[in-house]
């Protein structure tokens, strides 16, 4: 992003303004900034150093250097760092620049890109004392100052090595399936050149911040915004009385109010009552505490079990406490069960989990006349760039047509940004004046609002037979979903289904409810319900182990998934479901050995879907579009959020067309209807290579027409709803991927010393790519074993851990070995076999972690996380 530094004389230095030395240039800057950070930002307009959390200094996405000392800048006030030498990577020299930027492209060495910028500083100040004595071990404890939520560290540690040590890499900038092709952007994104949504800058631009109640469930009685009116620097208040058209939105329900009016009841603390709009974000975010609202506090509902049987409705404008029932039944478990040789019965609880995607919620709305009538242009971040269209269209009661939604690659999602935020209130604010309005979430502000992983109670009852075979299956399940729908009906959906794991089971009887609560609001989180489930049932299966006297692996070996076979609510597996028993074949060596090697060891087996499946129609639409200056324009719907698909759908278009992917360039907005739900469900790679393939073909068939839209379709319309009356065999999802993962503990030291995932996508489209979703879905499933939680007050509802740090995110240093071996396996019916590998790669994680740690003590673990210090909290 451009910086706006201009040199000033010492005649202009005054009382109220602080002087600084920003990348060699002498400058002075207000003196009311709260911290640093806020003055490069919003007064120097220097980029690069990113707030993810400020002002508590907790995720070292601001990093700068402070007379050459690695300093997070949101925690350093002006009066301390007052005639100082700043330096940002906007002023480090184009050698280095080029150095860092071509080995974080070069080795994979980001995903999403946010906390990429602060680290590249982090390691220049420890390049520039040690050099290529710099060691991997001690560079990993530097970063503990660090957050990355994306990559798992291994390839930032790769990146940083090969910097200190003047190594060269191959930068493979073109190339086709199976082609380590750098990330699209990922020299712009290492050194924060490429902007996300805060760091956008348009002229006349206002800012917009929310008021939040302060009861988790009330009656508003009154919103009086006359003082906050008064504030210095506010041009508006608006408030649910100034929405021209619906109150409610929601992916698949329409039950979450974009503002609680007067006459309205809250029913979670992220319910907003208010927005404030003023010429800074400082004003505007100084003005909410002016807004007085009156309330009659009512007792939250925090308990899911007592909520589903209580008459007393948890959430405003809701008939019931229970969101959804899914179930299913094959067989007879009864009949099964007791005349089993051996039985494990046990009760499993998962915990709340926060996402901790580094790029706070962030949107800009930028009304538009040129055509003669009124427009908007919204900038989003979202997962569902047509959802957050229609929604906006419906609150503002204008035409789709009316608004385009471009999506801004976002700085991380996981799931935690299928609904939508802020978009609509930034969306109502520019509507109504007329003026550019961005409204950018705090990191407090971010954990009240968006949907965070179920909580789930499962109680599993697992039978086999003397050798071990399993012969049947009782699950009943209840997750606290908080308190408006999102998406969390398909999360105890996907956790139903996948009850089983990737294993044969003859007789099966699955029960799973989502309740509705006060509770924060849970939905879409990587894993999406099937990490809940295969924690239990990998569980319970390595207790039926031990029961027969058997191997944690030949007791997966003898019940594994094989075509022909009958899975989970019915479905019969086709040749794809080969990849699972091929995962725990190539993992079995290493197995051994390390079992031979007397090391504590636990396995896990898993499968995900890909997809949404359970009878949706899937539906997704690519164009290619050759230009008359020579580029394509490839244009897709799909959310780029760290994952790479604006580089798998490049990668496409070289394979079939034989184009230089310099000549390509990728896009994503509401200009063309080729969107169908969210960017979810490990879909992307899957759904967009196959549109984007069709759209080549379509092109090919038009030989290659320029200036139009060659449209191609990637379509899956044949799978079934779960318990479908009259259907023996659904077909539950199209797709599914599968990993077996090792865990290995020391038991001297009584650590985790290495992970071993062993994946089957289907077919590799970006080794690099691949490697680093898996790498950071270790880490992911790591810290949900072990340390991760999201906790809320019983008595409130409001959340307890509200900083980073007291989330228990494993930083760089606490992370062991990661082996990542991928297998190919291919798909039927998919485009060139694709599976996915976005979400799987946490499944087996927590099972494998359970099963070392039981092999570590003796102790068998039911409840997550399993190793939380009290320091943490």
């Amino acid at each position: 992003m451009t910086s706006h530094l201009t040199a000033t004389s010492t005649s202009e230095h005054s009382d109220d303004r602080v002087a600084l030395i920003v990348n060699g240039i002498a400058v002075t800057v207000r003196n009311d900034h709260p911290h640093l950070l806020a003055a490069l930002r919003e007064e120097l307009d220097i980029t690069s150093p990113k707030d993810g959390c400020s002002p508590t200094g907790q995720c070292g996405c601001c990093t700068v250097l402070v007379d050459g000392k690695a300093i997070v800048s949101c925690q350093q006030s002006l009066e301390k760092v007052s005639g100082a030498q700043i330096t940002t990577l906007e002023g480090v020299s184009q050698t280095e620049r080029d150095a860092f930027a071509n080995a974080f492209a070069a080795c994979g060495g980001l995903q999403c890109g946010f906390c990429i910028p602060g680290i590249v500083v982090r390691a220049k100040a420890q390049i520039d004392k040690k050099g290529a004595d710099l060691k991997r071990e001690d560079m990993a404890r530097h970063l503990g100052a660090h957050l990355c939520r994306c990559t798992g560290y291994v390839k930032i540690l790769d990146a940083i090595e090969t910097v200190a040590k003047s190594q060269t890499r191959e930068m493979i900038t073109t190339g086709g399936l199976g082609v380590r092709v750098m990330k699209l952007e990922a020299e712009a994104l290492a050194l924060g050149d490429r902007g996300y949504i805060d760091d956008m800058r348009v002229n006349g631009m206002l800012h917009a911040a929310l008021v939040f109640t302060e009861h988790a469930r009330a009656d508003v009685l009154g919103i009086d915004v006359s003082a906050a009116l008064n504030q210095p620097g506010v041009k508006a208040v608006f408030t649910a009385a100034d929405i021209p058209g619906e109150l409610m939105m929601g992916i698949i329900y329409k039950d979450w109010p974009v503002m609680i009016p007067v006459g309205g009841r809250t029913s979670y603390a992220g319910d907003v009552l208010a927005i404030v709009v003023a010429d800074s974000r400082m004003n505007s975010r100084n003005a909410t505490a002016a807004v007085k609202v009156t309330y009659n506090p009512l007792s939250p509902i925090t308990d899911a079990r007592n909520a589903i049987e209580t008459n007393d409705l948890a959430v405003w404008k809701t008939e019931t406490n229970i969101l959804s029932k899914s179930m299913y039944k094959r067989g007879d478990c009864d009949t099964a069960i007791s005349s089993s040789a051996f039985i494990a019965r046990e009760k499993f609880v998962t915990q709340r989990i926060e996402h901790a995607f580094l790029e706070p919620e962030s949107t800009l709305v930028v009304p538009d006349f040129s055509s003669g009538s009124k427009r908007l242009h919204v900038y989003s971040g979202g997962q569902g760039v047509w959802d957050d269209r229609n929604d906006i269209a419906r609150m503002l009661a204008i035409d789709n047509s009316q608004i385009t939604v471009t999506l801004v690659t976002n700085g991380g999602a996981f799931g935690g940004k299928e609904d939508m935020s802020n978009q609509a209130h930034a969306s109502l604010a520019a509507w109504l004046l007329d003026l550019p309005v961005k409204c950018t979430l705090t990191r407090e502000e971010s954990f009240l609002m968006h949907a965070k992983r179920h909580p789930i109670e499962m109680d599993y009852e697992l039978a086999c037979d003397k050798n071990g075979k399993l012969t049947a299956l009782r699950v009943r399940a209840i997750g606290d979903s908080g308190a408006y729908a999102s998406v969390g009906m398909k999360v105890l959906e996907r956790m139903a289904g996948h009850a089983s794991g990737p294993y044969q089971v003859a007789n099966i009887d699955v029960e799973a409810i989502a309740a509705r609560t006060n509770n924060p609001v849970c939905g879409a989180f990587r894993g999406f319900g099937a990490n809940q489930a295969q924690f239990a049932m990998e569980g319970v299966l390595d207790r039926l182990a031990e029961k027969v006297g058997i191997s944690g692996w030949e007791i997966r070996s003898r019940n594994v998934i094989k075509p022909g076979m009958v899975w989970g609510p019915g479905q019969i597996m086709d040749d794809g479901c080969l990849g699972a028993e091929l995962c725990l074949n190539e993992i079995k060596p290493q197995y051994d050995a390390a079992i031979l090697a007397g090391k504590a060891v636990g396995l896990g087996l898993g499968l995900k879907n890909s997809g949404l499946g359970n009878g949706f129609k899937e539906i997704s639409k690519a164009v290619v579009h050759f230009k008359v200056n020579g580029r394509v324009e490839v244009r897709h719907g799909w959310t780029e959020m760290g994952q790479g698909i604006n580089t798998v759908a490049a990668q496409v278009v070289v394979h079939e067309l034989g184009i230089d992917a310099s000549l390509i360039d990728v896009i994503v907005d509401t200009s063309r209807e080729l969107g169908f739900g969210q960017t979810t469900g490990s879909r992307g790679t899957l759904m967009g290579a196959g549109s984007v393939k069709d759209a080549c073909d379509v092109a090919r068939a038009a030989n290659f027409a320029i200036g139009v839209d060659h449209v191609g379709e990637y379509r899956v319309d044949w799978t079934n709803k779960m318990g479908e009356p009259g259907i023996t065999n659904p077909i539950i999802h199209s797709t599914f991927s599968y990993a077996a993962q090792m865990v290995v503990i020391d038991r001297e030291t009584q650590k985790i010393e290495r992970v071993v995932a062993v994946h089957d996508v289907g077919r590799i489209v970006n080794p690099t790519l691949c490697e680093g979703q898996v790498e950071g879905s270790v880490h992911m499933g790591l810290g949900y074993a072990l340390t991760e939680e999201f906790p809320s007050d019983p008595v409130t509802a409001f959340p307890t851990n509200m900083t980073l740090r007291s989330l228990g995110i494993l930083r760089a240093k606490d992370v062991p070995k990661i082996e990542v071996k991928l297998i190919e396996s291919a798909q039927p019916n998919s485009p060139y076999g694709i599976k996915g590998v976005g979400e799987i790669g946490l499944v087996p994680t927590a099972g494998a972690v359970a099963a070392a740690l039981r092999e570590l003590d003796g102790q068998w673990r039911n409840t997550l996380p399993m190793r939380r210090d009290k320091q943490e909290d």
